[in-house]
């Protein structure tokens, strides 16, 4: 057993405290876990015990950084994860963040994939929306669900096209540029040739 023989508040962040054991200092811990857990000058405890204790102080302090970096936007799993880890926590606290979002539905990531579908499916195509999904660690399942239900991206690739070529001569160099770009944006190749062939008053011009 070891003796508390000092608590001092840290100088530039005043949440959290020193936590000093038989005259040396052994961690730093949230306040409110010192207070939960009644931690006093002069008590006695195993560094095992406190060792515990500043585990769920690493937690909650984790918690509080993940809920103010989704405060503006929603965010993946992955996202959440990446930042923490950045942020130096380690692999377990971050484990146990993400399981407790996951509990308050602070992070979910079928209803992220589908809001972000929802919200890019007028200016990209699905093959670049699922990369981008994919890249913030959506998992497949998820992905093809909110892929599904934006429907069909043909009127979304038409108007694209028609944005692209307004004011262009639609000549058959510029109608092959409007086609890449809606490679580029992600639509898929039959898609892309529907819209340009559309835009283009069904003139052959990709062949």
């Amino acid at each position: 057993m070891k003796t508390i023989t000092d608590i001092k508040p840290q100088v530039k962040t005043p949440t959290r405290c020193n936590i000093y054991l038989d005259n040396a200092f052994y961690c730093g811990l949230e306040l409110e876990t010192v207070m939960r857990h009644r931690l006093k000058i002069g008590i006695q405890i195993e560094p095992e015990k406190l060792d515990e204790i500043q585990c769920e102080s690493e937690n909650l302090r984790a918690f509080d950084k993940a809920l103010n970096f989704i405060s503006l936007s929603k965010k993946t799993k992955k996202q959440v994860a990446d930042y923490l880890l950045k942020k130096g926590y380690t692999q377990m606290t971050v484990d146990a963040v993400i399981l407790k979002m996951e509990d308050y539905r602070f992070i979910a990531d079928g209803d992220y994939a589908e809001d972000y579908a929802r919200s890019y499916s007028k200016s990209k195509g699905k093959l670049l929306i699922a990369k981008e999904l994919r890249q913030k660690g959506v998992s497949d399942g998820d992905m093809a669900l909110a892929l599904e239900n934006i429907g069909d991206e043909t009127e979304s690739a038409v108007k694209i096209a028609e944005k692209y070529l307004r004011n262009k001569q639609k000549d058959k160099q510029t109608i092959l540029k409007c086609y890449k770009y809606l490679l580029s944006k992600g639509f898929s190749y039959d898609t892309a040739k529907t819209a340009v062939e559309r835009v283009g008053e069904n003139e052959d011009y990709l062949y």
